[in-house]
């Protein structure tokens, strides 16, 4: 089975802010902080209105479940559809076993 990533803009920690949240098949699991002064884009406020205000609880759900299922694509080895969608900054872990 493969999976894919995917991102989007959208509110995040009581919508305080905008991030670049990736998903892994529409369960998100990291974002992308933006650059100072993104709250005045309107644009981007439209887009990340569309979409659910996420908070760091959802998303620390989220990751113990990804890394419980070995399915978090920046712990482990996965087979993603579109790889080059991960993140590609500051993701670097080293190899160990996280299945105890």
């Amino acid at each position: 089975m493969s999976y894919q990533i995917g991102h989007a803009y959208c509110w995040y920690n009581k919508s305080s802010m905008i991030v670049k949240m990736y998903f892994i098949n529409q369960v998100p699991f990291t974002f992308d902080e933006l650059e100072e002064g993104h709250l005045y884009d309107k644009e981007l406020v439209k887009k990340a209105d569309q979409y659910y205000h996420y908070d760091p609880e959802d998303l620390y759900k989220n990751s113990v479940y990804l890394i419980d299922e070995e399915a978090h694509p920046l712990l482990f080895e996965m087979d993603l559809e579109n790889p080059q969608d991960l993140p590609d900054e500051g993701y670097e872990f080293l190899q160990q076993d996280l299945s105890s």
